[in-house]
């Protein structure tokens, strides 16, 4: 019986399962080449993240250090009135404030003009805001970039020691799961510090910010100018 008409050719169809599986075996080995050239970047990057997260820690050790050493008996919201009411003096309890940013804030709310005082005030709460944002999103990126990072350190050795494993080679087996179980630590130990870094400072500069707000609330009214008297120029 011969074929039915239009119908495609048995060897077509075997061929063009063959050209998809070779097709997707050559992508495979592509993304397994990337992967393995990825190897030595993703190992750096641990370390590079791993460095951040110490930087970070060193820096929040150094502010808490001032909050305890210079403002344990200073109160932020006591010092921007103060500061408000004898602007003369600002940078005085500017120096007491519990970080540089915090400084700022209350120097510029302190020496705002009488009739713009308001103005100024909001603009300076606004830039503290966005200063210490600047600040969280450093620890905030850690967060997400160190486990991110460790998984990538993980994973990636695992092909080659499974390769390794099949050969017999247990010497190349254990050497690519020291990589993975090193890379692993290191991201997991960065996303965890780096998050309690996170918390503590949100905390500290939340309580600074209400901290500003009510100072300059509770600040004295600024004078108003005198009006000259009639007839006397201005």
């Amino acid at each position: 019986m011969g074929r039915a008409a239009g119908a495609p050719p048995a060897g077509g169809a075997a061929g063009g399962v063959a050209v998809i599986v070779a097709a997707a075996i050559d992508l495979g080995d592509a993304l397994a080449q990337i992967a393995t050239a990825l190897r030595v970047p993703v190992l750096l990057a641990a370390i590079v993240a791993l460095l951040l997260c110490a930087l970070e820690t060193g820096r929040f050790a150094a502010e808490s250090w001032r909050r305890r050493v210079r403002c344990r008996h200073a109160d932020l919201a006591g010092l921007t009135a103060h500061a408000a009411a004898d602007p003369q003096h600002a940078s005085y309890y500017a120096y007491s404030a519990p970080g540089s940013v915090a400084a700022a804030a209350l120097t510029e709310i302190a020496t705002a003009p009488g009739p713009d005082r308001a103005t100024v005030t909001e603009r300076a709460l606004t830039r503290y805001e966005l200063a210490v944002q600047r600040r969280l999103d450093r620890t905030r990126l850690l967060v997400r970039a160190g486990p991110a990072i460790g998984l990538m350190g993980t994973l990636i050795p695992l092909a080659p020691g499974l390769a390794a494993l099949g050969r017999g080679d247990v010497a190349l087996l254990a050497e690519n799961l020291r990589d993975a179980f090193g890379a692993t630590v290191i991201g997991l130990l960065v996303g965890t510090v780096a998050f309690a870094l996170t918390l503590a400072r949100t905390r500290a500069y939340t309580e600074d910010l209400s901290a500003l707000e009510q100072g300059a609330a509770s600040a004295p009214p600024a004078a108003m100018p005198t009006p000259a008297p009639a007839g006397v120029p201005g």
